[in-house]
């Protein structure tokens, strides 16, 4: 019986590939008219990330449109926060909602309900079944800085200012909720694996908003508890770190959180990157999601420097963040068709 090769599970396990395995950051969403006339067929998101047939379907979309290297699992990363007891809502135009915010309301207060993830995991199970052979399936979770964000705010911010102040005045409460984050992401991943995902990815979307020193704390720390405990349940399956705005300590994330392989954003220069992470260690992305809204002749040169300055190492081609909602379905086949024919 013959082995199916998968290039992106390869590259994340330290197998430079001759061509670069593709996908892309929120692939599956709301560029996608299928996507769109599932959303309103079952109402709304949250709706949709509960309803574990539809959001299979929902994570198969791009697979069947694009043929993407990856399959990315359907979900949210504040599933996390819904099952430590917090209610979850999604408003109109209004973006995520958790009460009671922990910024006035004690953790230990919080019934947990973990029951609120099984159909996250029934999720896993329906794409498991689903996907071409040649196809990496990612799980995936928020890292707990990002999430504790939202816990203590009770919604997104752009500073995320509500959290840092609540992290310095009292560190020893807000050590808690990481903890109990963490615990929670180690097993959430830890039960996406056992379904059926084949790698996993850590958000932490907001590590940008940290002083070095914070940094350390309560994003390095953090990460490195869960990645060592994955690796410790689950050896061979890996662990992508995603630390958008990390910048200049990129490297030290790299290097201390004993991720398998790192994904850049789009601020970061590549040739960059190339020098200063660990040698040899996979790195994803990290093309601009506006270029590829641009379309044309920029993209392909901006797609072209990232691959050329990181064609000496594991590299697996993605964006620097999520794709976007205007984003034309044209230019994602024109970069796909890019990536994979370029020299």
């Amino acid at each position: 019986m013959t082995t199916v090769k998968k290039p992106l599970l390869a590259c994340l396990k330290g197998e430079r590939q001759p061509i670069p395995p593709v996908w892309l950051m929120r692939q599956a969403g709301r560029y996608l008219p299928e996507y769109r006339a599932l959303r309103a067929e079952k109402g709304g998101f949250l709706a949709l990330v509960n309803d574990s047939a539809a959001a299979a379907e929902v994570t198969i979309q791009p697979i069947r449109r694009f043929g993407f290297d990856g399959a990315i699992l359907f979900s949210d990363i504040l599933m996390v926060p819904s099952a430590l007891g917090q209610h979850l809502t999604f408003g109109v135009g209004e973006g995520p909602a958790l009460t009671p915010a922990l910024v006035d309301h004690a953790l230990a207060g919080l019934q947990p309900a973990l029951e609120r993830l099984d159909p996250v995991y029934d999720t896993v199970r329906q794409v498991a079944t689903q996907l071409p052979p040649e196809t990496t399936f990612l799980g995936f979770a928020g890292s707990a800085w990002t999430v504790a964000t939202y816990m203590v705010a009770g919604h997104g911010s752009k500073d995320q200012s509500e959290t840092r102040r609540f992290a310095y005045a009292d560190p020893v409460a807000f050590g808690e909720i990481v903890e109990a984050i963490s615990t929670c992401t180690i097993e959430y991943l830890s039960r996406q694996i056992e379904a059926g995902v084949e790698a996993v990815q850590l958000f932490d979307s907001w590590s940008g908003s940290l002083s070095p020193a914070q940094f350390e704390r309560w994003v390095i720390a953090p990460n490195a508890a869960i990645v060592a405990a994955l690796h410790a349940r689950h050896p061979g399956v890996p662990v992508i770190g995603f630390p958008k705005g990390a910048g200049e300590k990129l490297p030290a994330y790299a290097r201390e959180t004993g991720v398998d392989a790192v994904g850049v954003d789009e601020t970061i220069d590549p040739e960059w990157a190339a020098k200063n992470l660990p040698h040899g260690m996979p790195v994803q992305g990290n093309l601009d999601p506006l270029v590829l809204i641009a379309g044309g002749n920029d993209m392909e040169m901006a797609a072209q420097r990232i691959l050329d300055a990181f064609a000496d190492r594991p590299h697996v081609f993605n964006l620097g963040h999520g794709i976007l909602q205007d984003t034309p379905i044209a230019h994602v086949e024109q970069l796909l068709a890019y990536v994979r024919s370029a020299r």
